[in-house]
C-alpha cells in the first residue's frame, strides 16, 4: 500500500484501524498485516461469538487462513462478554506474538480506548438478582426502566440513551446488587495495554450516502448467504433474550419473521435500519471520545490502494 503509516525505523506496537461497520476495515488491516508480519485482532464486540460468523461479517474463512487472525468467535453466545474480558484476552494476546505487529481493527469504540486508557471492573451481580431485575422488566418499554433508573441513579442514566436496553438494564442490575450508582465504580481502571506506547490510529470515514447503500447491500447478502439459518439455529437455543448475542443488529428482527411476526423483507429493511443507526451512532461516538491522535480516511482514497 502507498500510505506511510510510519517513518521508517519507527515501527509501532500496534496498528488501531476502526471505523462504521461497512467501512473496508477488515480488508484494510489484512493488507496492513501481510505487509508487515502482523496478526489481525479483533476489537468488533459482536465478531467474539462463534454463533453469529456470517450476520457480524467476520472475515471469510480464506482470509482468516491467508493471514492470522484472533480473538474472532472464540465466544460461545451464552457468555455476556464483557469489555473485561476483551481487554484482558487482548493483553494476553499482546504478550504472545513474539514481534508480529499486532493489527486491531473494529467498530467498537470502548475497546479501543480500553486498550489505551484501561478500564474499570465492575462488580459481579449475582445470577438470582440479574435475574429478579430481568423479571421485572420483562415486557415493560427499555424508556420506562431508563426512568427507574434516573430516580435511583441519575447520573448514571444521564450517561445512557434511554433506547440502549443493554446497559440500562446493566446499570440496574449493578444497583440492585450493590445498592451503588454504576459510576462510583468507575475509579482507578485496570492500565490498557497499550498505554504509552507508539501507535497508528486510522479511523475510516467513508461517505454517508455510500455508506448507506454499502450496508444495505451487505445485509441482502449476508441473508442470501445463510444469516437467516445462523439466527434460526441460535433462536433454538432459546439463550437469554438480553444476551449480547441476542441483540446483535439483524438479529431481534430476523427472530421475529421466524416467529411469524413479520415478513421477511420487514425483517431485512429493520437490520438495515438498525445498522445504518448505528453506523451513524459509531463516527458521532469517535468523534467526540477518542481524542487526538487518530488520522481519519476516506476508504476510498487511492493512498490506501496495494
Amino acid at each position: 500500500m502507498t500510505l506511510p503509516l510510519w517513518e521508517a525505523g519507527e515501527r509501532p506496537a500496534a496498528v488501531l484501524i476502526a471505523g462504521p461497520t461497512a467501512s473496508g476495515k477488515s480488508a484494510l488491516a489484512s493488507r496492513i498485516a501481510r505487509g508487515h508480519d502482523g496478526v489481525v485482532v479483533n476489537t468488533d464486540s459482536m465478531q467474539v461469538y462463534a454463533d453469529l460468523r456470517v450476520l457480524t461479517a467476520r472475515p471469510e474463512p480464506a482470509e482468516e487462513a491467508a493471514v492470522p487472525h484472533r480473538l474472532y468467535g472464540h465466544v460461545d453466545g451464552a457468555t455476556n462478554y464483557s469489555l473485561g474480558h476483551f481487554t484482558r484476552d487482548a493483553t494476553a494476546l499482546l504478550a504472545e506474538l513474539d514481534g508480529r505487529l499486532p493489527v486491531f481493527v473494529g467498530g467498537t469504540g470502548l475497546y479501543f480506548r480500553a486498550l489505551e486508557q484501561g478500564f474499570s471492573e465492575l462488580p459481579p451481580v449475582p445470577e438470582p438478582i440479574r435475574a429478579e431485575v430481568r423479571r421485572q422488566a420483562e415486557g415493560r418499554p427499555t424508556e420506562a426502566l431508563h426512568a427507574d433508573l434516573a430516580r435511583l441513579d441519575p447520573e448514571g442514566a444521564a450517561r445512557l440513551r434511554p433506547s440502549d436496553r443493554m446497559r440500562v438494564m446493566r446499570a440496574l442490575e449493578i444497583f440492585a446488587a450493590t445498592g451503588r450508582p454504576i459510576a462510583s465504580f468507575y475509579g482507578d481502571p485496570v492500565p490498557g495495554p497499550l498505554a504509552g506506547r507508539r501507535l497508528v490510529k486510522l479511523f475510516l470515514a467513508p461517505d454517508r450516502a455510500l455508506l448507506r447503500e454499502r450496508i444495505d447491500a451487505r445485509f441482502r447478502a449476508m441473508v442470501a448467504d445463510g444469516a437467516l439459518e445462523e439466527v434460526a439455529a441460535l433462536r433454538a437455543r432459546r439463550l437469554d433474550p438480553m444476551l449480547p448475542v441476542m441483540r446483535a443488529h439483524g438479529v431481534p428482527g430476523l427472530i421475529a419473521h421466524l416467529d411469524g411476526a413479520s415478513r421477511l423483507d420487514e425483517a431485512v429493511a429493520k437490520g438495515q435500519a438498525d445498522t445504518r443507526a448505528y453506523a451513524k451512532r459509531q463516527v458521532t461516538w469517535f468523534r467526540h471520545q477518542m481524542g487526538d491522535g487518530w488520522r481519519w480516511l476516506d476508504p476510498g482514497d487511492p493512498a490506501l490502494s496495494d
